[in-house]
This record gives C-alpha cells, sequence and structure tokens, in this order.
C-alpha cells in the first residue's frame, strides 16, 4: 500500500469516528504504523493483522486514541502509560497532543526497545520508556503525583491495580481506561481518592469506549483538568 492509499483511508476512518487528521498528524500516524509492522514480524508487538491494513486494526491503534484525545486536559503535561506493549494508545494519542510529555511503562525488555526506537524514529520530544512492572515506579518518588493523566489499555485494572496507579495521578488528575465491549465499568465500584468522571463513546463498530476516573482533591470544590472539548 502507498503513502497515499495509507492516508486516505486513515483519513476515512478518522471522519467516520468524527476527527480530523492533518497531513503532519496523518505522516506521523503512518511512519508508526508502518515501524510497528516491521517490528511485529520480528517480537510480537500486538495480536492485530498489520499487513492489509484492515479498517479494525486502523481504529484499534490509531483512530480509538484519535478520539481519546479530544478529552485531554489542554493543560495536561505529563502523561504516563501503563503496559504500553506495542506503543497504542500511547504513541498516537501524544502525536494528537503534543504538548504532553510521555513517559511509557513496559516491563518487556524487547518491547521497551521497539518503544525507544519508536520515541527516536517519531522524534518524540521529552518521551522516555521506563522498563519496570508498574507497581516498581513506586519507589521512585519523582513520579509521585507527578502526572496529569495515566492511560491503561491492556493491563487488568482491579482495584488494587488503580490503588496503586492512583499514587502517580496528581490531585485533580484524571485516568484513562480504555475499554472493548466485554470490559468492565469501574463507575460504581472505584474507591476514593478516585471517582467516576465519564464514560465516552470511542468507536461505533468496535463498542469500545472510554472511562475517566478523576483523582479529587481532598478539602477543595471543583477538581482541576478539565478536559478539553473537541
Amino acid at each position: 500500500m502507498t503513502s497515499r492509499e495509507f492516508q486516505d483511508k486513515l483519513a476515512r476512518r478518522a471522519r467516520r469516528a468524527g476527527v480530523t487528521v492533518n497531513p503532519l498528524l496523518a505522516a506521523r500516524l503512518e511512519a508508526y504504523y508502518r515501524l510497528l509492522a516491521i517490528w511485529n514480524t520480528k517480537i510480537n508487538l500486538t495480536g492485530l493483522p498489520l499487513a492489509e491494513v484492515s479498517p479494525e486494526t486502523l481504529d484499534r491503534l490509531l483512530i480509538e486514541p484519535l478520539v481519546a484525545a479530544r478529552y485531554v486536559p489542554s493543560l495536561a503535561t505529563r502523561l504516563l502509560d501503563v503496559g504500553s506493549g506495542g506503543g497504542s494508545p500511547a504513541i498516537p494519542l501524544a502525536l494528537a497532543a503534543p504538548h504532553l510529555r510521555l513517559l511509557m511503562v513496559e516491563s518487556k525488555t524487547r518491547k521497551s526497545v521497539f518503544l525507544r526506537e519508536a520515541i527516536r524514529t517519531l522524534e518524540l520530544l521529552g518521551a522516555d520508556v521506563a522498563t519496570a512492572r508498574f507497581e516498581e515506579l513506586l519507589a521512585r518518588p519523582d513520579l509521585h503525583e507527578a502526572h496529569d493523566l495515566v492511560t491503561i489499555r491492556a493491563v487488568r485494572t482491579e482495584q488494587r491495580t488503580l490503588g496503586v496507579l492512583q499514587a502517580f495521578v496528581k490531585p485533580g488528575g484524571l485516568v484513562f481506561l480504555f475499554r472493548g465491549s466485554g470490559g468492565g465499568d469501574p463507575s460504581e465500584t472505584v474507591t476514593p481518592p478516585l471517582a467516576w468522571r465519564a464514560t465516552y463513546p470511542l468507536i461505533e463498530a468496535l463498542h469500545s469506549r472510554l472511562i475517566v476516573l478523576e483523582k479529587r482533591v481532598v478539602g477543595r470544590g471543583v477538581p482541576r483538568g478539565t478536559p478539553a472539548q473537541a
């Protein structure tokens, strides 16, 4: 598939989801996709088919993060992505919201090597990779309550998991949970200091949705970090 064909297909999928992709963003998303496809033949980064550039693959890897970018707070500066794997949703989200400084957390060394290569290839300024389990990052005080946004897709989000993740979120910051049709919704079970804020549809065909949790500011009224509107 030529670059023009890829970007035309990407633009059509984006329009179906109600988002616009400018030429610079489209070129960087294509570069990420092609790099992922090459590395996926060597190590298992994603189980999605990459060779034929199917609508489902584009939707899951690229379009879902673009839709989610609508809800990134306009004043957010630091993003922590947990269980980054092949780099989605973190990398497309960071490309769509370039004001974010990205830290990806991946426990598997070979996947971390790919993520660092993606950072280098895409020239993601300020981005970094931590090769560790996210629980191990509790030993780094510099990361405590340091992030405006934490994103997570492939990791099971039990209450214990959320309890650890909230330690990295600033008071008033957000947690983005990417969920498919079968994923649980913690809107009624999440415990303080996290609270359910909203659930947004992502891709209609995939029945996917974005669950937004908020770390409440103790003793204050309206927390900061209101999502920017598309």
